[in-house]
This record gives C-alpha cells, structure tokens and sequence, in this order.
C-alpha cells in the first residue's frame, strides 16, 4: 500500500493550517470592530466558500492560476504553478478551510472582554503585547477548535483539490482523490482501506473539538 497519499493530505493540511490560522485571526480581528453593515458585508465575502460547492471554488481558481491565465501565465515565467502540483493543494484547502477559522476566531474575539485590553493599555502594555499575551490566551478554546475544524476540512478537501491538481499517483495524489480513483478503476478494496484511513482521522479530530468544548464549559 502506497502511503504517499496520506503523507501529501497531512502536508498539505499542515501548511494550509498555517496560513489559515495568521490570516483567520489577522481577519477575524479586524471584521470584529467594524460597523454592522460592513461587517455584515465582509462576512459574506470571506465565507462564501464555505456554502459555494468546493467544484465551484476550484473553478475560480482555475479562472486565476491557470497557466493561460495572466496571473497563472506571469507566475509559470518564475517557475510558480498551482496546477496538476502539490502546492495547488494547498491554495485549495486554504480557500475552503479558511472561512471555518475565520468563523470560529470572530465569535471568539466578539466574546472576549475588552476591559482585559483597556487595562492593559493603562499598565503601559503595547496593542501588540496585549494581543498575543492577553486576548489570545482568552481566546484561546475557540482559535484552537477552529484550528482543528480547519485541518480537518483541508485533510478531508475533494472538490476544488480535484479541479486544481488533479490526481497523479506518486506527485498529486491525496486520500480524498484516492479513495474515488481506486474506486473509479473499481479497486474497492484499496478504496475502503483509505476510507478507513479517513474516517479514523476524522474520529480523532472530533474527539478533540469534543474535549476542547468539555474544557471550555
């Protein structure tokens, strides 16, 4: 059995996390203090992925990073492709697990007590200091579950990651985009050992979410 799948799912989802955690939190922020209406607009722009069909969000990033693109046709030149690559997984998976972060963070920092950060600023303390040590901290049971349900969403990515990359045994290839092409050549007993690779993958992650909202009662 080959593991590359899983090894290329667990990367991607990794970076993916990444990126979606700064940029959650870094969005999530600032939308929170914004004024109704606008917030209202915002957040239906940074969500949209989560309810449009994953197919659809990677339809638009083939309209952008295709290489007959102009903005996929000027990266190709510095040696910079998204498509039929690994690295096109992870664009893919950011866009779709990002809007759960984004989420999550911003009902977070909506809850938190800003009387935390007015004395802070009357101890001296810098916005940056309070932040990081002071409203992370106490924020932390919503920026870690949505952490989780976003590693979980871009592990679990089919849609757009197809649309994207493709599957390339050995380059592309994923647990998702695996499990339909074993099925598809009609290998299901390779299709059903992936299935369950997934489906304990995704036991553990609830498990977390779980223990995280036990923790925060």
């Amino acid at each position: 059995m080959d593991w590359y799948p899983l090894w290329n799912s667990l990367r991607i989802a990794a970076i993916s996390c990444v990126i979606v955690f700064f940029l959650g939190i870094f969005l999530a922020q600032k939308v929170a203090r914004l004024p109704g209406v606008i917030k209202g607009i915002c957040d239906v722009i940074l969500t949209l992925p989560m309810v449009l069909p994953p197919t659809v969000c990677g339809y638009f990033l083939l309209l952008i990073f295709g290489v007959r693109r102009p903005l996929g046709s000027l990266l190709a030149r510095y040696g910079i492709t998204f498509v039929m690559t690994w690295q096109g997984g992870i664009l893919a998976s950011v866009l779709v697990a990002f809007p759960l972060m984004y989420r999550t963070a911003r009902g977070a920092f909506e809850s938190y007590n800003k009387d935390l950060t007015s004395a802070g600023r009357t101890l001296g303390l810098s916005d940056l200091y309070i932040f990081w040590r002071i409203q992370m901290p106490a924020c932390k049971q919503g920026i870690i579950a949505g952490i989780v349900l976003a590693f979980a969403r871009a592990l679990g990515e089919y849609g757009a990651t197809s649309m994207l990359i493709g599957y390339t045994p050995g380059r592309t290839a994923t647990i998702s985009t695996t499990v339909y092409q074993m099925w598809r050549t009609g290998n299901d007993v390779l299709a059903f050992k992936w299935v369950m690779v997934n489906v304990a993958i995704s036991a553990v992650v609830l498990l977390t979410v779980n223990m995280l909202e036990k923790k925060n009662r």
